[in-house]
């Protein structure tokens, strides 16, 4: 493989994989150097083979975990097998791409039963172009790494996948199949209430997540033809508009501090997991994270009826104030003064926000980490903005965001983008995919991760 073909490999099917990663350069390299390796300041190094004479460096800010390593591990090498057949052909070279990603982010998790997961993805592939009875269908199977089935009467995954019946068995959610590494049916398992243990994974499958530990791996087809894999307890990878993607958590939430003057790990993890939540229950949302310096200029996007906090209400009816005052059009002032005489809930009631009561009962004041998952990923599909302060506290839900002229895309986008320049935000469309957004030294707006 010569350099600028590995160049392109890299670009093109490693980088998308890894949220926040960007080429550095590269390094010179001789042959007793490996061909991927941990570098220096959360850097890896790669190279096609040992005998190559550079390494690429690619970086994050976070660090690259082991199995990351030994995923871009597995790549290189089914990347110069394929290259090593001279395919001319680019879509057959895509598609044998497609199959090498595939196969290393199997192997990354386990070399035994790899065979059997790869099996069983395909099965699921192939479902997730079919209906059982008019409805599209949800299926979650176990692998366990550690137990094996009963010699007697064995039943191989490949018997019964790709039955029927087989649609009626399991929902993916709390109902699963278990084959042992070999593929062979261990039996059904319902997740009542497994244990409870650190997870990280959309609300849904927090039951699944739990009991996927390094012994058992979890693949799930969503409703909408997504396939998931979760491990570690954690969701590691999925499958969603044909492309696989890792999901680095870590890494995203520490680009949740892009820009932040203040903020806690438990605020980020909050803005995060709700994002995540919202992914997975396919409603779209936009989430906005405020800077602390920035909570006046972002509350002149927020229309006051949308205000659930009194605190941010008294701030937005100063700023209106302030404004009335240089108003030329002495009618508009009047009004203005006129509406914002009144104590908040007085505005609320005589004005009938009857939306922004209701939430703002629900929330009882709490921030948005103190709250129930649930509830939050319920709110945040509301259509309208969820936007956070700096410390927590949620400053609306459902909010119609005034868009500065010239901006682009369909309104959640352009919502997005004009409130990332206070700090973070979130879109999240209703296919899944996580866009987040932030602005640059120069104060430009520029996306920070895509996932999904």
């Amino acid at each position: 493989m010569d350099k600028s073909e590995f160049y392109e490999i890299v670009a093109n099917l490693i980088i998308p994989l890894f949220t926040g990663s960007f080429l550095a350069g590269e390094t010179e390299s001789s042959s007793r150097d490996n061909e991927v390796a941990l570098g220096k300041s959360n850097s890896i190094l790669l190279k096609p083979t040992k005998m190559d004479d550079y390494r690429i460096i690619l970086k994050r800010g976070q660090a690259f975990k082991s199995f990351e390593v030994n995923l871009i591990r597995s790549i290189i090498h089914e990347i110069n097998q394929i290259s090593a057949l001279n395919i001319s052909d680019k879509t057959y070279l895509r598609k044998l791409h497609n199959m090498a990603i595939e196969k290393a982010l199997v192997e990354s998790i386990t070399d035994s039963g790899s065979d059997t997961i790869l099996g069983i993805i395909n099965g699921l592939e192939k479902w997730s172009t079919r209906t059982y009875e008019g409805s599209t269908v949800k299926l979650g199977i176990l692998i366990n790494l550690a137990t094996m089935a009963d010699a007697k009467n064995q039943v191989s995954y490949n018997d019964i996948i790709n039955n029927d019946f087989f649609a009626l068995f399991t929902d993916g959610v709390s109902s699963f199949v278990e084959f042992d590494k070999d593929g062979f049916l261990l039996g059904y398992l319902n997740l009542k209430s497994p244990k409870i243990v650190p997870t990280v994974s959309p609300y849904v499958f927090d039951r699944l997540a739990r009991i996927c530990n390094d012994k058992r791996v979890g693949v799930v087809l969503t409703e909408k033809g997504d396939i998931l894999i979760f491990y570690s307890r954690q969701l590691i990878f999925a499958k969603r508009n044909g492309n696989w993607c890792v999901y680095s958590h870590e890494e995203i939430i520490r680009l949740l501090y892009n820009n932040v003057s203040y903020t806690a790990k438990q605020i980020r993890r909050a803005i995060y997991n709700t994002a995540l939540d919202c992914s997975f229950s396919y409603k779209g949302a936009c989430l906005v994270y405020i800077n602390k310096d920035k909570t006046e200029e972002a509350l002149n996007h927020i229309d006051a009826a949308d205000i659930i906090s009194e605190e941010h209400f008294e701030m937005k009816k100063r700023l209106e104030l302030e404004e009335a005052e240089k108003l030329y059009n002495l009618g508009n002032a009047k009004k203005i003064i006129e509406k914002f005489s009144l104590s908040y809930e007085d505005f609320l009631n005589k004005y009938k926000y009857t939306k922004t009561m209701a939430i703002r009962k629900i929330v009882a004041g709490k921030k948005l980490f103190e709250l129930d998952r649930k509830l939050v990923e319920e709110m945040t599909s509301v259509d309208g903005a969820t936007v956070v302060d700096f410390d927590g506290t949620i400053i609306a839900v459902g909010a119609i965001i005034k868009i500065e002229a010239g901006s682009r895309g369909g309104g959640r986008l352009a919502a997005t983008t004009t409130m990332a320049k206070y700090g973070v935000a979130i879109k999240v469309s209703q296919d899944g995919i996580m866009q987040g957004f932030s602005v640059d030294k120069q104060g430009k707006v520029k996306q920070i991760f895509n996932v999904g």
